[in-house]
């Protein structure tokens, strides 16, 4: 067999895993509740795990620098983070990265949540609903408390965040060059939602309330199961869905960087930019290009 038929042959095995799976038995369903079940045949010929990473060794390190960078949920190319954020009519097999990672914390799957990205303090699901969770009692609860020394509950409203509340993620990673390859990789440590604090949703003007904040970092590498098993959505291909590891291992996304590691205690760009939003930009293209251009003065003599 030739190396043509050898590529064409892994490739169309490839193409037709992926669709096996993205179809999750539609076309051979009877009824709809056969929808999203595997057959046998597919659960034995299924190989459905995250590519696992290399192992590295440090001194196979020449050099690295760690970037965060800030993905905005308002650009079209980071729609499949975004979306689906009305789950009411729509199957369960799509849900939005910020249900996906939710979900799997309150199901205990996902344990590595930390409330900064250098991973120093974990958080619980108890920490977690001060700031994804607001209660406030009404006036008729106040009244009541003051009257009986109690408040039904009726008379507390409750306002959590969703995925339509996420303004952006924010990510953290390691650009390192292996001397052993010879080449420049990105390796992803943590994903963050940002949004606003759960109490500007019971105020119409906010709560007083304008900025955003981090809400939990997840360490990447221990939510790769989670992320693999979810779909985001593909436009160009609706029958090959893509997992949230990949697409963010392989970086299919728009982000901007907003902080990379230095002497000044790891300052953000709007530290020693103020009030400048274009160069701001143009700051965050030249730490881009810095970390590109390593990999080419690697090649120069």
């Amino acid at each position: 067999m030739t190396i043509k038929n050898v590529v064409l042959s892994g490739a169309l095995a490839l193409f037709t895993a992926a669709t096996s799976v993205a179809q999750i038995n539609i076309l051979n369903a009877t009824t709809p509740d056969d929808i999203g079940k595997k057959t046998l045949a597919q659960i034995q010929y299924d190989n459905d795990e995250p590519l696992p990473y290399g192992y590295v060794d440090e001194r196979d390190v020449l050099w690295s620098k760690s970037t965060w960078e800030f993905i905005d949920l308002d650009e079209r190319v980071n729609f499949p983070l975004y979306y689906p954020i009305d789950t009411n009519n729509i199957g369960s097999e799509r849900r939005s990265l910020y249900d996906v990672l939710t979900g799997a914390m309150m199901s205990g799957e996902i344990t590595e949540v930390y409330s900064d990205s250098y991973f120093t303090e974990k958080r619980t699901l108890s920490d977690l609903d001060a700031s994804l969770v607001y209660r406030d009692t009404t006036d008729y609860g106040i009244d009541q408390f003051n009257a009986e020394g109690r408040v039904d509950d009726e008379y507390i409203r409750e306002f959590t965040l969703d995925a339509a509340d996420v303004e952006g993620w924010k990510i953290r990673g390691l650009w390192y060059i292996d001397k052993r390859q010879g080449e420049l990789k990105y390796r992803l440590l943590g994903i963050c939602p940002v949004a606003g604090e759960a109490r500007s949703k019971a105020f119409d003007d906010g709560g007083g309330v304008d900025d955003t904040v981090d809400l939990f970092w997840v360490f990447f590498p221990a939510a790769r199961e989670t992320l693999h098993n979810a779909k985001a959505f593909n436009r160009k291909n609706t029958s090959q869905p893509i997992s949230y590891d990949h697409l963010l291992n392989s970086r299919r996304f728009s982000g901007v960087i907003y902080k990379e590691d230095n002497v000044q205690g790891d300052r953000e760009v709007n530290e020693y930019i103020v009030d400048n939003s274009l160069m701001q930009l143009l700051e965050s293209d030249r730490i881009r290009e810095q970390v590109r251009n390593i990999e080419i003065d690697l090649w120069n003599y």
